[in-house]
């Protein structure tokens, strides 16, 4: 069995560990924070009205558009609180990054504005794969519970 816990690569500057191995968990769980509440932001809107999205959603061809919209309007906002707390963290990661990418279909494709277009849906689905990958750590509430899908 691999000890994934020794991958890293040795300190260029063993007197700087002291400083940031401690922050490890810290600055994983700020990142998963953060991520999570900036998608809670970004849904509030859709939120308050679910179906707002239809149209748009039924023109990158997902119908029925209010299915979508209401899908894709609950994911944002619940499954960015799921992620912000670190409950069931996976999946709302998972469909956080289903989202993102069809953002970068959407803006780099659909809209035809390339990688300018879509490089904050990349980077965002990037972020929501590396907790689909990772899960939630220590300080959150899957932990608490003891449980991680």
């Amino acid at each position: 069995m691999t000890d994934f816990t020794s991958t890293r690569p040795p300190a260029m500057l063993p007197a700087l560990q002291r400083f940031y191995l401690p922050l490890d968990t810290t600055a994983e769980t700020l990142l998963r924070v953060v991520a999570g509440a900036l998608l809670v932001t970004h849904g509030y809107g859709k939120i308050l009205d679910p179906f707002g999205a239809a149209g748009m959603v039924e023109s990158l061809g997902f119908y029925p558009g209010a299915f979508w919209s209401l899908l894709l309007s609950a994911t944002e906002f619940f499954g960015g609180i799921l992620i912000a707390i670190g409950l069931l963290t996976r999946p709302a990661s998972f469909a956080a990054m289903i989202v993102l990418l069809v953002t970068v279909y959407f803006h780099g494709i659909v809209q035809d504005q390339g990688l300018g277009g879509s490089e904050k849906s990349i980077l965002w689905a990037a972020i929501f794969f590396f907790f689909v990958i990772r899960g939630s750590n220590s300080q959150s509430v899957d932990a608490k519970i003891g449980k991680q899908i």
